[in-house]
């Protein structure tokens, strides 16, 4: 069996940026947590070298994710010639509303960073008025 990356490994590399930019957390930061240089995590995130299970599990643990996370909405059946990419699925469950934009990453860490629920639910509330959408 040949040792190569799979979709698989590009699907998890793709969650793994996905979380990781969503918590801000740099290359190099998790790099350094792994004990891997930048590129290595780059390599990983393209899903062009394997994440060892050891590595899985130090990346879930930094991420503040489980192990699973990783794996969520994956299909069952994979196109090995067209793989999922996990942004566009996750886009398209959301309507195409591009999650994977810097914009919308750091609208969602800041707005969790805001602990009085309260005022979290006054902006949700004032975003579905701005965007014209009824309760």
């Amino acid at each position: 069996m040949a040792r190569g990356a799979t979709p698989i490994d590009a699907y998890v590399g793709e969650r793994v940026r996905l979380r990781r930019t969503l918590l801000g957390i740099s290359q190099t930061k998790l790099a350094e947590v792994l004990g891997v240089t930048f590129q290595q995590v780059q390599k990983y995130e393209r899903g062009t070298n394997r994440i060892g299970a050891s590595n899985l599990y130090k990346i879930a643990k930094a991420l503040g994710v489980p192990v699973s996370y990783f794996f969520e909405d994956l299909p069952e059946e994979l196109d090995e010639d067209n793989p999922p990419s996990a942004t566009a699925r996750i886009d398209s469950a959301l309507g195409g509303r591009h999650v994977s934009r810097r914009e919308t990453l750091s609208l969602i860490r800041y707005f969790h960073a805001i602990r009085d629920p309260e005022v979290r639910a006054e902006i949700i509330d004032l975003i579905h008025r701005l965007g014209g959408n009824a309760h």
